[in-house]
């Protein structure tokens, strides 16, 4: 395979238009039968499959020149989902990159075997939890990391929503919290590890990486949906900050929920945080806040874990609304390659109860 290969389901009438439409849209923009004959034929994208279930609902193949990429993140989504975006009754369900193009990137760093290594927990799921709620200031934060830490957390994220607000800044949050968890360490002979978010203004992500990691964070939140892919990209691949780099979906949902529009679950959450280096994936598991059904829960797990090139594979983060009650069905859907990540259930009751007694849980597996 040497070319982008993608499949898109669309709801409506004759596809055959639509697809000459997409073709012409996700490459040249431009009148088709004005362009030069070379460009028809080689940048322009081609029809490969028509499949119809029937006269409304039909899957439409087409394949691209790898070159319309230009081996970059950002120009690679712009060809996939670009201004196809913009049409009603389309959605992206299927994507094959050859391995010319994905050798362009690098991908996870750590990856599920890289993620192993550093938590020392060879087949274990992961521990991980989110630290809530805004308003709370950065002391109060740092001690319930602490507290976390010494339970033997893997993981413990700022919450997405977690940004520079003037009851915790984030130099001051980021300080903090980093020393607690480090103590803690030094106590226990742990390695949990502080995750900030990076949910900062585009200028100051990449400075701000580098401060977290001088500060004392082990790992780092992005929020692709917000910041950019490629933003992500860029901290997971330099190899002066080297930390592991969590996945938020904050501001992608409204590329999956529509049945009939958007990018598939598995797509959006497990084969673009995987090129843009994301070593876990978090989503909303089935049965908490939000909407994503078993299907769509598996089927980012799939992606997130299935043959990409040489690029490794990743852990997910079934979230929102869990509880330690779910940890076993947790498990037994996604098997032990996942970060179990129970937040806001922690704090019903005494906290260090609880983040001991899921840490038990876990580590019995």
């Amino acid at each position: 395979m040497d070319r982008i290969y993608v499949t898109y389901a669309f709801v409506g009438e004759n596809p055959a238009a639509i697809a000459d439409v997409i073709r012409v849209e996700q490459t040249i923009e431009f009148p088709y039968e004005l362009a030069p004959s070379w460009i028809q034929e080689e940048v322009v994208g081609k029809i490969e499959e028509i499949s119809s279930q029937d006269k409304t609902n039909h899957l439409i193949t087409i394949s691209y020149n790898p070159d319309v990429a230009g081996g970059e993140l950002n120009q690679l989504l712009n060809v996939l989902w670009g201004n196809v975006s913009l049409f009603p009754g389309v959605k992206m369900v299927d994507l094959k990159l050859p391995a010319q193009l994905l050798q362009r990137f690098v991908g996870p760093r750590f990856g599920i075997g890289g993620l192993r290594k550093l938590f020392n927990a060879p087949t274990r799921p992961l521990v991980a939890t989110a630290l809530k709620p805004m308003g709370s200031d950065a002391k109060t934060l740092a001690e319930v990391a602490r507290t976390l830490a010494l339970a033997g957390f893997d993981l413990i994220k700022d919450d997405h929503s977690l940004a520079n607000q003037p009851w915790a800044t984030w130099k001051d949050r980021v300080t903090l919290i980093s020393q607690a968890v480090n103590e803690a360490n030094a106590t226990t002979g742990g390695s949990s590890v502080y995750a900030p978010s990076l949910n900062l203004p585009f200028d100051q992500i990449s400075d701000a990486a580098h401060t977290a990691k001088e500060l004392g964070a082990g790992a780092l939140l992005v929020i692709p949906g917000i910041t950019g892919f490629d933003s992500l990209r860029k901290i997971a691949s330099d190899n002066s900050i080297a930390l592991p780099v969590l996945g938020h979906p904050a501001m992608l949902g409204s590329l999956v929920i529509s049945k009939d529009e958007g990018i598939s679950h598995g797509i959006a959450l497990g084969t673009f945080m995987r090129l843009a280096g994301a070593d876990i994936s978090i989503f909303p598991n089935i049965g908490g806040r939000f909407s994503f059904t078993s299907a769509q829960c598996l089927e980012i797990a799939d992606r997130s874990r299935a043959n990409l090139g040489k690029l490794n594979p990743i852990m997910v983060a079934p979230a929102g609304g869990m509880t330690l009650e779910r940890i076993p069905e947790m498990i037994e859907m996604y098997g032990k390659d996942a970060a179990l990540l129970i937040g806001g259930a922690l704090s019903r009751g005494h906290l260090a109860d609880n983040a001991a007694r899921m840490c038990e849980m876990v580590r019995a597996y």
